[in-house]
């Protein structure tokens, strides 16, 4: 008997097998995923194949753990308190419901509850740009309380998206001002193009605006609207966009992003 286990874990939605010694230090982790078992030593090379042999699926690899990359070896040294990317979108908003729920006898629906559907909504369509080369990290905390609804990277280049709760409701867009249904017009625009500048500073890199309006039912234009992009319904559209980013660079700018601390000065 090799005296080996195998352990199971999950890891960001993904599984691993540790083989641990008796006394639980690891000799080995098999990444199903990747096809690909990692040996710290391969001295037991053979143990750790029979003890894993029920598990494999498929042909594997064999070999040492690859040297991390720039992105992963920060990722690796993050302490879990200052990683934003597990943030579910609309996390802020989430959490002051959680603290503060509206009451049950409003006359009228409470407008965070309103906003956190929006943000479900375009979050989750922006979570579906993953396999695609692109992240998206959600709800990321800026210093005076403000906050960036969503932060799209990949290969297009970085996009700091902010939603807007419009269903059955007309929009209209006169750049900076943005009207929803009978509300009082609002200079939304600016506040879109101010926190992607501070997102700009944050990262050293150019970040675009983006309005996401959630299910409006018209949108009008009435004039040009600088650098800001408004979209109603296709958010996937952004992922189209030509490539700027090399893969190393979207790791670099992704690993970046999701640290708490480079939020902290903008």
């Amino acid at each position: 008997m090799s005296g080996l286990r195998v352990v199971p874990t999950w890891q960001h939605g993904q599984e691993r097998l540790y083989v641990c010694l008796a006394d639980g230090r690891n000799v080995a982790w098999y990444d199903r995923e990747a096809g690909r078992v990692n040996l710290l030593s391969d001295d037991r090379r053979e143990d750790v194949l029979d003890a894993l042999g029920p598990f494999l699926t498929g042909p594997v690899t064999v070999g040492p753990p690859p040297v991390p990359t720039p992105a992963e070896l920060v990722r690796l040294t993050l302490h879990p308190d200052d990683d934003l990317a597990p943030n579910r979108p609309g996390e802020a908003l989430q959490i002051a419901l959680d603290r503060d729920p509206s009451s049950p006898h409003r006359l009228r629906p409470d407008p965070r509850r309103r906003a956190l559907a929006a943000e479900l909504t375009v979050g989750e369509a922006l979570d579906e740009l993953e396999g695609a080369g692109w992240h998206a990290l959600h709800s990321l905390p800026l210093p005076g309380g403000d906050r960036l609804h969503h932060l799209v990277i990949g290969p297009g280049g970085l996009f700091a998206v902010h939603t807007l709760y419009a269903r059955k409701q007309r929009v209209l867009v006169a750049d900076p001002m943005v009207t929803v249904g009978r509300r009082e017009p609002s200079p939304l625009l600016r506040r879109v193009r101010s926190v992607a500048d501070r997102a700009s500073y944050a990262l050293t890199a150019e970040v675009h605006p983006v309005l996401a309006l959630f299910e409006p039912s018209h949108v009008s234009v009435a004039t040009p609207v600088r650098e800001v992009r408004v979209l109603s319904d296709d958010f996937a559209a952004l992922a189209r966009t030509g490539g700027v980013l090399k893969p190393a660079d979207v790791e670099a700018l992704h690993a970046m992003a999701r640290d708490r601390g480079t939020w902290v000065r903008v």
